[in-house]
């Protein structure tokens, strides 16, 4: 698998990396055992790069990855974690002694003395242009307690200030195929400044997968079912914030797509996947996997062949006709 240097971490890390939101909670139920597999299958299959959060199950995803890596010394995985959703979102709360709280239970949880990457995750717009934020940043750095931080966004604007910050190593932003906004301007600022960009959501929540139909339903306790509004946190994190019904047409067109333009043996999942690394300015991809044979699945994309403009035109096109006037201008 191909890998890239994720910004000013300096780290070299896999095109295709794990998300592991799916190990510890709002996917489903995923035990233990399963979630271990999962990690196990995605490093023999050469993933260098686990993203998770602090509150991902409380916990629970982050202290399963501390386990892993704790059995498995010389792994050479970079873990990245998230925090700031542990308190009310308040710019206020976005303080070093927070921090340094939010931090220290990660570094318990993951077992280690310092994170590889901590980054805020999705906090109040007003937090990216506080001075005091990323002093605090810096403060965490020079005490050891992390190797470097960076930002997970919801808008370009939040990724555009985030960026233009001397310390910032890395932004986190939904990136996929229904999601185009962050190719006109996100991407070539942080290659310009040398910013890692990690895309999530690479599969618009499984969409892009085209298996699923307008009658397909999900777990009450899948985000996929209960935040379809927003009421939990931001939209835009379910389906990409695309109308599930809007969705599944735009998915089964874009299949058709891979069909009648890739050359290669690639499902819908692993063309869209494919194509986000190769967008210039991309560093890593985050899709999650619930199970060993997603996370195989996965990780043949970070060797998938450049993928030919053709295939790029009708993203374009199924982007134009379906999904721009309901996201582009949103985030």
């Amino acid at each position: 698998m191909e890998r890239r240097v994720l910004g000013r971490t300096g780290r070299l890390v896999s095109v295709v990396g794990l998300g592991t939101w799916q190990l510890g909670a709002d996917w489903g139920d995923v035990e233990e055992g399963d979630a271990r597999a999962v990690l196990d299958a995605s490093a023999e299959a050469g993933v260098t790069f686990f993203d998770t959060a602090d509150v991902y199950g409380d916990g629970r995803s982050e202290q399963i990855i501390g386990s892993y890596l704790a059995d498995n010394p010389g792994h050479g995985i970079t873990v990245a974690t998230k925090m700031g959703r542990r308190d009310a979102q308040d710019p206020d709360n976005f303080t070093l002694a927070k921090f340094r709280e939010w931090t220290d239970r990660s570094r318990a949880n993951l077992r280690t003395e310092r994170l590889d990457l901590v980054q805020l995750h999705c906090p109040p717009t007003a937090v990216y242009s506080r001075d005091e934020v990323y002093d605090a940043l810096d403060t965490l750095v020079a005490d050891g307690a992390v190797a470097s931080y960076g930002v997970s966004v919801e808008t370009v604007d939040e990724a555009l200030t985030a960026i233009a910050r001397p310390g910032v190593a890395s932004v986190q932003i939904i990136l996929n195929a229904f999601r185009l906004k962050p190719l006109d301007e996100v991407l070539p600022a942080a290659s310009a400044a040398g910013v890692g960009i990690i895309a999530r959501v690479p599969l618009a929540s499984g969409l892009l997968s085209g298996k699923y139909t307008r009658d397909t339903t999900f777990a009450d306790d899948d985000h996929r079912t209960y935040n379809r509004d927003g009421s939990a946190f931001d939209v835009g994190e379910t389906f990409a914030g695309v109308d599930f019904e809007t969705g599944v047409e735009a998915a089964h067109q874009f299949s058709d797509l891979v069909r009648d333009t890739v050359a290669q043996d690639l499902t819908p999942a692993q063309a869209a996947i494919a194509w986000i690394w190769q967008q210039p300015g991309v560093t890593t991809v985050i899709p999650g996997a619930r199970n060993v044979e997603q996370a195989r699945s996965n990780a043949v994309a970070g060797s998938a062949e450049v993928l030919g403009p053709l295939f790029a035109s009708g993203i374009r096109e199924i982007y134009d006709e379906h999904i721009r006037a309901a996201v582009h201008d949103r985030w």
